[in-house]
């Protein structure tokens, strides 16, 4: 009877314990929605009266004479996301494969804490940093050598700065997934006479593409969400950047410029939600197309 007892309590405790993680997952996998669903019913007012192919495909931003163009501002977040990909995304690739295969331990032990330091930083930091040194950095020395005049505000800076934010949260991705290749694929192709490096390239890397393309598919997810570090040193500047030298005007500085402010004006609040909005669906699709990639690639190397 006793044990009866017990086995009952017992089944009912995993219920409730299952019931409890099940409906968790189920809040997790419904918060996009939500997310969502909210911004799309703050966007309406502006969807009832504009076409969204117009509001996206426009360049005239006039919001007091009721033009919202985001053109512009889409262009200028990828413009410096792609910035700061290209940038980071090397370095931490290379950094990652040499603190896991070829450095001393030492030194791997002195890196760890000196990265975790970077990605803890403030972004208002890299901001700040971004203004005394990669803005006059630009202006005085780097545009010259192009023959190009500029105030030192631009993609390219908002590019650097971000470049330096997100290396740290990529590079510990990637060690992570570097460290959980089994050991015995590095021995098997070392005990064949090939060299370590090869090695690395053609074996190690290989089996790690999938974890590296998800580690640079949430890098660009965190870079083009990123807003105080950009807004401060892209220049702001309402226009279609046309070079890396011009300012720009990414959306997450449009949403962070003007919110507090522009809440009384229901059709500026509106655009505004419209330009969340566009964020989330870019930054969705930058996961959609990384989880694509991955599957591909895992079922062609099955």
């Amino acid at each position: 009877m006793a044990k009866a007892r017990i086995r009952i309590s017992r089944l009912f405790k995993e219920r409730v314990n299952r019931s409890w993680m099940s409906l968790w997952t189920c809040f997790i996998l419904l918060t996009p929605l939500i997310i969502f669903a909210g911004l799309m019913w703050k966007s309406g007012m502006l969807l009832e009266d504009n076409s969204l192919w117009k509001l996206l495909g426009s360049e005239s931003w006039r919001p007091m004479s009721g033009e919202f163009g985001f053109l512009p501002f889409i262009l200028s977040s990828l413009w410096v996301t792609f910035i700061a990909l290209v940038i980071a995304g090397p370095i931490c690739i290379l950094s990652a494969l040499h603190l896991t295969y070829f450095a001393h331990r030492r030194f791997t032990r002195i890196m760890q804490p000196a990265i975790d330091i970077l990605a803890g930083i403030p972004s208002v930091v890299y901001g700040v940093w971004g203004v005394i040194v990669i803005v006059p950095f630009i202006s005085d020395r780097l545009a010259p050598l192009f023959g190009v005049e500029t105030s030192g505000y631009s993609i390219l800076a908002g590019g650097l700065v971000l470049s330096v934010m997100i290396i740290p949260f990529i590079l510990n991705i990637l060690i992570e997934i570097f460290n959980t290749i089994p050991v015995e694929l590095q021995e098997a192709s070392l005990s064949l006479g090939v060299s370590r490096w090869i090695t690395v390239r053609a074996v190690l890397l290989r089996k790690a593409l999938p974890g590296v393309v998800s580690a640079l598919g949430l890098g660009l997810s965190r870079a083009f969400g990123e807003t105080i570090a950009v807004l401060m040193v892209v220049g702001n500047v309402t226009r279609i950047p046309d070079g890396i030298f011009r300012p720009g005007y990414p959306l997450t500085a449009l949403i962070a410029n003007n919110y507090g402010e522009m809440l009384s004006i229901p059709l500026y609040d509106s655009a505004l939600m419209l330009a969340a909005l566009i964020l989330f669906v870019i930054v969705l699709l930058f996961n959609l197309a990384s989880r694509f990639v991955i599957i591909r690639y895992e079922n062609k190397y099955r």
